[in-house]
């Protein structure tokens, strides 16, 4: 049993690395070969290219990179056509994945897309490009297979694998032991994202942010998780240059764990917020592209969804507090945040058992789930 399998950033690695070990339980000796992340490729994936080089968002921001993307994506279809594996399986990256899959599709090769792109917050006619190029959608979310099956495109809820790994009520107290954090203050998680380009637009506003709060709770403790080296030695540029006198506690990696130590988090959106909501705690999340990419969606109207986070999409109402774009000041920043520390007890219990509802929804063994899904696609083709 041969796998080609394709993720192009960090969470679709996770993802990956999962769905790798449950497949590999119906299929002991299956080769897996694509594009992979440290954690599939400690699973058993030979990556034929690094997969930093596809962790790209916007349209715009893609460009610099346009002519490797493509090519890189020729030289695989050219290489799986050659040489057919039993299925493709592309994780996320829908920009590049998408087409890899219909090429492949159209040339007799079983294809399977895990991890629906939000075709759901766009407007429709995006979803008219995946009719013909994948034999089976499997979602996160189970509002997107209804969506799916009304555009005729074969889909299945499958769960989200870190409904499955975050328990029920993460224990705050250990998360604090575990970093050696104070038990007692209160700790803001700030996650200005993981990617090189979500740091240059979002972490300096949070910055100066964090200036105003730490003036008005200077008893506060602000905890930064870092993904890597390169984004941190940017963020504590950032760091020096405009908050100085603020004290932020800097950990490497670790992120699930700072949001489980703090009693709220400042985040950039994107799957972080997904985690944390799983763990239970209040946030507030902002979104930024570059103003080229903006203005494009602002154009053709290309947002329909009428939320831009999971957590509030999937409860369908506004639960987390969304900064978009200019809305991101440090003043909104600041408010937001102070806003969410002063709410009653009443809204406070309101959300976090709404997060509670969805998490039991999600919990579905996604992982096994996936590859019981794979397993009887590709017997069904035999």
């Amino acid at each position: 049993m041969r796998i080609a399998i394709v993720a192009g950033e960090v969470s679709g690695d996770i993802l990956g690395s999962r769905l790798i070990t449950s497949l590999k339980k119906h299929y002991p000796n299956a080769t897996f070969e694509g594009i992979a992340g440290k954690e599939m490729q400690q699973a058993g994936c030979e990556s034929l290219y690094a997969m930093d080089r596809l962790s790209i968002m916007g349209y715009v921001e893609v460009l610099p990179r346009l002519f490797e993307l493509l090519k890189m994506r020729k030289s695989l279809i050219q290489r799986w056509v050659k040489n057919p594996p039993d299925i493709m399986i592309g994780i996320d990256a829908p920009d590049f994945n998408l087409k890899l899959e219909q090429k492949l599709y159209q040339a007799g090769i079983t294809t399977v897309h895990y991890v629906s792109p939000s075709v759901w917050a766009w407007k429709e006619g995006r979803v008219k490009k995946m009719k013909g190029a994948m034999d089976l959608m499997l979602t996160l979310f189970p509002f997107e297979v209804d969506f799916y099956k009304k555009h005729n495109i074969p889909a299945e809820f499958v769960g989200h694998p870190l409904a499955d790994e975050i328990p029920l009520g993460v224990d705050k107290v250990e998360a604090r032991k575990s970093l050696s954090l104070e038990l007692e203050p209160t700790i803001l998680a700030v996650l200005p994202g993981s990617r090189m380009g979500e740091i240059k637009r979002i972490a300096p506003d949070f910055l100066l942010a964090l200036k105003i709060l730490y003036q008005n709770h200077p008893e506060w403790i602000f905890v930064t998780p870092m993904v890597n080296a390169k984004v941190e030695e940017a963020f504590n540029e950032m760091h020096q240059t405009l908050a100085p006198e603020v004290p932020i506690i800097i950990i490497e990696g670790q992120s699930r764990t700072v949001m489980s130590a703090s009693d709220q988090i400042l985040m950039a959106s994107g799957t972080a917020v997904l985690e944390g909501m799983l763990v239970g705690r209040p946030m507030v999340a902002a979104y930024r592209v570059a103003p080229v990419t903006a203005g494009i969606i602002r154009l053709f109207k290309l947002i329909k969804s009428k939320y831009f986070t999971l957590p509030n999409n999937l409860a369908d109402e506004y639960l987390v507090p969304e900064l978009i774009q200019e809305d991101i000041t440090k003043e909104n920043i600041a408010k937001e945040v102070e806003g969410q520390f002063n709410q009653s007890e009443e809204q406070r219990n309101h959300m976090l058992n709404r997060f509670n509802e969805i998490h039991i929804q999600l919990k579905q063994n996604a992982s096994e789930r996936a590859a019981k899904v794979i397993f009887d696609l590709i017997e069904s083709k035999k």
